[in-house]
């Protein structure tokens, strides 16, 4: 292990690109598939010019920039260059629109947004919601857009702007980032992220899947998640190795790219892994050098079927979230299929605790994950103008996960299930709250409830389930209910099955009781989006 890794005063995101542009210069940091690559000393300058750009439309350090676009050189280089300029990356998940969008923007008050051309039609819907909002930065830009208020400018101005580093100094306490989760009785909230909890996400791939400079990190998840910019791109930065970038995931030529880019690690989220495995298998399944996967959840027989399908030598088992990065991994050769791992206790102290009283729970009782990082700054420095949310998450000096898991005699913790109301479909978390705020906009809507039932695909995810009571006069269809859903709300978070209902039940202090709603989906009271389609 490098010990120079550890040495918190370089936790810095420039920091690491200076550092790596001096020790790694020409050597490939980042290809995209497709054909663009991008050398450790080119995310160097390129940096400098986009925090240059950044300085000139009058970002100061700790500014918030917002981020909307999709994975690819563009946001790699806007990341690069917000960090450079000591300001905070806002990422802002590509499906959002409508009510979703509005309310992040106006969450972080940024007043500048970097956003490709193919999503600037959702900022326009909004422009008159977003008051803080003042200038666009549109990679590709070619002529004005329709805006009322806001300016707009072609990203590629960086490229005017001097190479050399605008020297802003940026310490691992400050905020790089914020990335938001969803809420359960609220709106999504902005998780605040000090330059050290994002260095830790690398550094935890680095120490536990021994991630090295001769490693080739194959990334098909979303950049503007944790677990792909953070547990990969930066791990890839930080180790000096080489990534390779894909916009979006491709079940069918995932292998396909594995092989082509000899590809030595990759992570998964959910369902992809199960997309992965369903595809028909072939003779050279095992002609790859893919030598590791993190997988999470990682149900037994996903783990089984990597190892004994694709000859894969280590399938990570783990578990985190945005707000605590990620304490717990699988051993490198040691298979325990089904679990998330054991706790990174150079930095994080886990326990599973009583829900109700706080208090651990025998070895192999189920409880609630509850974690605190052992070095100041090492996760979440809170929720972005929620205080309120941050003190109901840290409770008795711990951070309550939500989620309920067991730990075995040998620290193995295996996730159970989710305490808190929250949905997690196609690797992404949904707010209950949020898709009931919208469905209860429609015109017919008197009351609803959205909650999650099992998916039957593999992965230990969710589909959403909405419970609707209509009002007495008007007359409601599901097809009539989707379609009004559809373009306010991202994609993953249309509900799949719609139920009618005269009322839903409540406790006495009118608390929706979901869990008496949750259940089973076969019943013929309940619509099923895809059946109808």
């Amino acid at each position: 292990m490098n010990e120079s890794l550890h040495d918190v005063n370089g936790w810095v995101v420039g920091e690491v690109l200076a550092s790596r542009a001096e020790s790694h210069g020409d050597r490939i940091c980042i290809r995209f598939a497709g054909g663009t690559e991008l050398t450790y000393r080119d995310a160097e300058r390129l940096g400098n010019q986009v925090a240059r750009l950044l300085i000139d439309q009058g970002v100061a350090p700790g500014d918030n920039v917002a981020l909307f676009m999709p994975n690819g050189l563009a946001f790699c280089l806007a990341w690069f260059g917000i960090a450079k300029a000591g300001a905070v990356m806002v990422a802002v998940n590509t499906e959002y629109k409508g009510a979703f969008l509005q309310h992040v923007l106006n969450n972080c008050q940024a007043r500048v947004l970097i956003c490709t051309a193919e999503y600037l039609e959702r900022v326009v819907a909004i422009e008159a919601q977003v008051p803080d909002l003042e200038l666009v930065l549109v990679p590709g830009f070619s002529e004005s857009y329709r805006f009322q208020r806001l300016r707009c400018l072609p990203f590629e101005e960086y490229r005017q702007r001097p190479e050399t580093t605008p020297g802003v100094p940026v310490s691992y306490r400050d905020t790089a980032c914020i990335m938001y989760t969803s809420g359960t009785t609220g709106p999504s909230k902005g998780v605040l992220m000090p330059h050290a909890h994002l260095y830790l996400f690398g550094l935890g791939t680095i120490d536990n899947m021994q991630l090295t400079e001769r490693d080739v990190f194959y990334i098909v998840l979303p950049l503007f998640h944790a677990n792909a910019l953070f547990m990969q791109l930066y791990a890839t930065l930080i180790a000096g190795a080489s990534a390779v970038i894909r916009e979006r995931f491709s079940a069918g030529e995932w292998l396909n790219e594995v092989r082509r880019y000899g590809a030595t690690i990759t992570n998964m989220l959910g369902v992809v892994s199960a997309f992965v495995l369903n595809q028909p298998p072939t003779a050279d399944d095992r002609d790859h050098h893919l030598r590791a996967i993190g997988v999470a959840p990682n149900p037994p027989e996903l783990d089984g079927a990597f190892r004994e399908r694709f000859g894969v030598q280590d399938v990570f088992g783990l578990y985190g979230m945005t707000e605590i990065n990620i304490p717990l991994y699988t051993q490198a050769g040691v298979a325990r299929p089904g679990s998330c791992g054991k706790t990174w206790d150079r930095y994080y102290e886990l326990q599973i605790v009583d829900p109700e009283t706080d208090l651990e729970v025998p070895r192999n009782r189920t409880g609630e994950i509850v974690v605190r990082p052992k070095l100041p700054f090492g996760f979440m420095s809170g929720y972005n103008r929620m205080p309120e949310k941050t003190v109901e998450a840290w409770r008795n000096f711990w951070f309550h996960t939500g989620d309920a898991a067991r730990m075995d005699e040998e620290g193995y913790v295996y996730f159970v299930d989710r305490i808190k109301d929250c949905i997690r479909r196609r690797g992404e978390n949904i707010s209950s709250f949020e898709v009931e705020s919208v469905i209860a906009t429609h015109p017919s809507v008197a009351d609803v409830a959205a909650v999650a039932v099992p998916s039957e695909i593999r992965g230990g995810e969710d589909e959403v389930k909405v419970v609707v009571v209509v009002k007495p006069d008007r007359v409601l269809q599901p097809e009539e209910l989707i379609a009004f859903c559809e373009p306010r709300m991202p994609r993953f978070a249309v509900p799949r099955f719609v139920q009618f209902v005269a009322s839903l039940p409540k406790t006495p202090t009118n608390k929706v009781q979901k869990h008496l709603l949750r259940g089973q989906v076969d019943d013929d009271t309940i619509w099923d989006r895809l059946c109808s389609n």
